[in-house]
């Protein structure tokens, strides 16, 4: 007991001494490694159940490591003036999550790992439009250079554009619209308070789609269902987390190795070999995002001064 006691102050003092710039990163390559074993299993259990099942369990054990929370604070952190902006960004969630995992199941991981990178590109057009955010020049050009890099991977008219890929597309542009909701309830809910309330719909609003399609399935299947629920849960608690450490351009570049992991994940497991045009387009929509990213940062700290 006593050497595990030190084991564990001598981790705890390792990960503090840490600047915060270094625990952002190592927490951001945590999350990537996470959602990619969390695709990984999706693909390999969406074998034997339907993608709408696998949400509902995903969502399911979400819950449940997020219930001990609950109790600790009495469910005082369910109090909120916005349950019906909770609940239609529940609504926004679940169909891009039901479209994600089903695209998942059809189309090669890397592929949709690439074209999820276009959700930062949605969220710029959107808080434009949306948020009446300032138009910018350098903005747009690189939404443009996004939308391209979509278009090396897709294809259209070269390749026919299969089912998955515009249902991860689709998935990606739900998920921006969710994150400008987001924005918009931060400014008078806790990020706890939010994060409560996406588990608690996720996890209704994914029953009936599961109950329409349930099949039986055994102690196995389960138990990997658990396991995508876990690192599922993971990889978002590690991404909130490296958000708060540092700034988020210090930690978006690693984001990239979320589709060096699932390639490898495809190409091990599935047989998966992604192609050049997968990796090209990839590239240009995640400089895109990083662009944006960086820009904006760069013109907030010149209004603050």
């Amino acid at each position: 007991m006593k050497s595990q006691n030190y084991i564990t102050q001598a981790a705890s003092a390792f990960w503090k001494n840490k600047t915060p710039v270094m625990r952002g990163i190592a927490l951001m390559c945590l999350s990537t490694l996470a959602f990619a074993i969390m695709h990984g299993l999706v693909r390999f259990v969406s074998e034997v159940l339907h993608p709408f099942q696998i949400a509902f369990f995903r969502n399911v054990f979400g819950l449940a490591f997020l219930l001990p929370l609950l109790l600790r604070s009495k469910f005082a952190i369910l109090r909120t003036n916005q349950i019906g902006l909770h609940a239609l960004r529940g609504v926004i969630n679940i169909a891009a999550m039901l479209m994600f995992f089903t695209a998942l199941s059809i189309t090669p991981l890397a592929k949709i790992t690439a074209l999820s990178f276009t959700a930062p590109i949605f969220m710029a057009v959107l808080a434009v439009l949306v948020l009446g955010e300032r138009f910018r020049i350098y903005r747009w050009g690189a939404i443009l250079s996004g939308f391209l890099g979509m278009l090396i991977i897709l294809r259209p008219g070269l390749i026919s554009i299969d089912t998955g890929a515009l249902l991860t597309t689709a998935s990606a542009a739900l998920w921006a619209v969710a994150m400008i909701i987001i924005k918009i309830q931060s400014r008078t809910e806790s990020s706890v308070t939010i994060v409560a309330y996406m588990g608690i719909f996720l996890g209704l609003f994914s029953l009936l789609p599961a109950i329409w399609v349930w099949q039986p399935f055994g102690i196995q299947t389960l138990g990997w269902l658990a396991l995508i629920g876990l690192s599922g849960t993971i990889a978002q608690m590690a991404i909130s987390q490296s958000l708060k450490e540092t700034d988020p351009t210090a930690t978006m570049p690693f984001d990239f190795l979320k589709l060096i992991w699932t390639a490898m994940i495809g190409a091990w497991f599935f047989a998966e070999i992604p192609d050049i045009f997968t990796w090209i387009g990839a590239t240009v929509i995640f400089l895109s995002g990083f662009f944006i990213a960086l820009r904006e940062r760069r013109a907030s700290s010149s209004v603050s001064q």
